[in-house]
């Protein structure tokens, strides 16, 4: 489980994303490999267009079908940082490498796989925004759209598209 959202102290630090992340025990790991035809990230000017990232951790995805009928809240909001996890990563190739040329998030996009009936697609989204919160404190609030969809590629709960402010 993610721990919840807060904010940091300085800038500095909620710039320093490897350190953040390896004390919560995480890491970044390389982007994963795109499954269609796109390129995982665009950059134009001062901000970049990381395209809609899946929840894939260790070549397979965190979690897949609809919410909730097989995949509950808590486990889509885990899926969705799994998806802020992999945007990061692309972001970083993006960046050869320096994420300390991170601004801040401007948007998130996140398409949820939803039964018919379900409704709180924000929920869900809050799994990717409170982990950008956590992670870059005040630079990590961002604009953001949260969308039911009948199916994602792959079949995953859910995929989540980012737009970065970068120097």
């Amino acid at each position: 489980m993610l721990p919840a959202a807060g904010t940091m102290e300085t800038d500095e630090q909620a710039m320093n994303i490897d350190a953040k992340l390896h004390e919560l025990g995480l890491a970044l790991h390389d982007a994963p490999a795109r499954i269609a035809a796109y390129v995982p990230a665009v950059r134009v000017g001062n901000l970049v267009v990381v395209s809609g990232q899946l929840p894939l951790t260790g070549g397979r995805l965190l979690a897949v079908g609809p919410v909730p009928s097989q995949v509950n809240v808590d486990q889509a909001q885990e899926a969705a940082a799994q998806c802020v996890l992999n945007g990061l990563a692309a972001l970083k190739a993006a960046l050869e490498g320096d994420l300390s040329k991170l601004k801040r998030v401007v948007r998130v996009g996140v398409f949820v796989q939803s039964d018919d009936t379900f409704t709180d697609q924000a929920l869900v989204a809050n799994g990717a925004s409170e982990f950008l919160e956590k992670l870059l404190g005040e630079a990590g609030r961002h604009a953001r759209a949260a969308v039911g969809v009948n199916a994602l590629p792959k079949n995953a709960t859910v995929e989540v598209e980012f737009l970065f402010e970068v120097e």
